[in-house]
């Protein structure tokens, strides 16, 4: 797939029209008539990148505003603002339905990229392990965000995830990203780790990986944005509530990540 790269000065003049679309309701609904989320398969895959967010069964202590599983947090505003962004400056043809399916379900597997946020209340089961191992093993790509320390509201932070993804690969070995990587220069150069912003979280974000067969000279499988919110500033990119340049910086690491699983 080829790409074309955007200045960052365009993807500011286009964050100011979408912005403007989303604060008159142009991305949809942030909450449902209930307040709580309601999954989408959508309809059956025709080709287009469809941005797949993961359903799962959420630990207690995982349900917030509303009683919204951690699984839904900006679901789906979080995804269409982002995919508004990714069609205007790629050529990537994206579908503007969103999906939202579980692990268990075996149409995970039409699509090369998934996307699950808030893995600290992630409760694995047996067959999303097993369906995990085997889409990872097939070459799909996934993508962690809204990952939070175990500081945050007594999770238990990356204890949690690694003891999910050792039931799907019990050698799994997650290595610190730097700003060498080419998922930080596929579509936007991204020149430091240190200019993200923090919506709730302190201190640095760290962004890990986890390679095929643990070898960094392979594949990236996984990238997993830690103790970070990346999409706090896609959600919220249409209320004003937070600074441009920072979203601009979010949505840039949000386009790289989708290029890289998809050329990858």
């Amino acid at each position: 797939m080829r790409v074309r790269l955007a200045g960052a000065t365009t993807l500011a003049l286009l964050l100011i029209t979408g912005l403007a679309f989303a604060q008159r309701g142009g991305f949809g609904d942030f909450d449902t008539p209930t307040g709580r989320p309601v999954p989408s398969a959508g309809g059956p895959y025709d080709g287009r990148f469809a941005f797949v967010r993961l359903t799962y069964d959420t630990l207690p202590g995982g349900y917030w505003y509303r009683g919204q599983p951690a699984w839904s947090h900006g679901y789906p505003t979080s995804e269409l603002n982002l995919l508004e962004i990714l069609k205007s400056i790629t050529i990537v043809d994206a579908d503007r339905e969103t999906k939202a399916l579980s692990l268990e379900d075996p149409a995970i597997f039409d699509y090369p990229v998934l996307y699950i946020i808030e893995v600290s209340w992630w409760r694995i089961t047996d067959a999303e392990a097993r369906n995990l191992r085997a889409f990872l093993d097939k070459g799909g790509f996934v993508i962690v965000d809204d990952f939070k320390t175990a500081e945050w509201r007594g999770g238990r932070g990356w204890a949690q995830f690694a003891d999910n993804m050792s039931r799907v690969i019990p050698d799994a070995q997650f290595v610190d990203l730097d700003v060498s990587h080419p998922i930080f220069h596929q579509f936007f150069t991204i020149g430091s780790l240190d200019i993200f912003p923090q919506a709730y979280n302190a201190g640095r974000p760290i962004f890990r990986g986890l390679y095929e067969d643990n070898d960094p000279s392979k594949r990236l499988r996984m990238f997993v944005c830690y103790n970070t919110d990346i999409s706090q500033f896609w959600e919220w990119s249409g209320r004003g509530f937070r600074p441009i340049d920072d979203t601009n910086e979010a949505y840039k690491l949000g386009v790289n990540a989708i290029i890289y699983g998809l050329t990858h």
